[in-house]
């Protein structure tokens, strides 16, 4: 077993990310809110990491996913920082500013408080932009209830690890 800082079953998923990816041979980037940089810190509790993981960004508030990732304030006006039009905005931002071949962003309500009628507590979306894929932006949503903030952001690391395996 992975010694690690981090749940069990976040250390097997990362050690997987890494391994995939290096066989791959390409290389991952991160747009981060609410897991607020868990899903690199999973990644670089892995030994060999530095050959797959090429930068993560934490944007915590709106003015970070602008400035540091180019998300348009229309967007965040429009629709949400939780939102798919932003989480992919975050994403296709990654791979912009980054030598990254996927980019995985990920925005959501971990709670306690923050949530909405339409987007309560335990809401999160996901993102994922592939360097060169003209195709449909993939986006997700998920519902994971009030489950804690904890729990919330450990259900949002593992998603995101997933979206990471090619």
């Amino acid at each position: 077993m992975i010694e690690t800082i981090l749940p069990d079953d976040v250390a097997e998923l990362a050690g997987r990310v890494v391994e995939a990816n290096r066989q791959a041979g390409r290389t991952v980037a991160l747009a981060e809110s609410c897991t607020g940089g868990l899903v690199a810190a999973a990644l670089t509790e892995i030994a060999g990491s530095s050959a797959v993981l090429d930068r993560g960004f934490v944007t915590y508030s709106n003015e970070a996913k602008m400035e540091a990732l180019g998300v348009p304030g229309d967007i965040i006006e429009t629709f949400g920082a939780v939102s798919i039009a932003c989480a992919w905005s975050m994403a296709k931002g990654a791979l912009e500013h980054s030598g990254a071949d996927i980019a995985v962003a990920i925005s959501g309500v971990a709670g306690p408080s923050g949530g909405t009628q339409h987007k309560p507590v335990g809401t999160v979306v996901f993102a994922r932009v592939v360097r060169g894929d003209d195709g449909e932006p993939e986006g997700e949503l998920k519902r994971f209830g009030d489950l804690g903030r904890a729990e919330i952001r450990r259900q949002a690391t593992l998603c995101a690890l997933e979206l990471l395996l090619p």
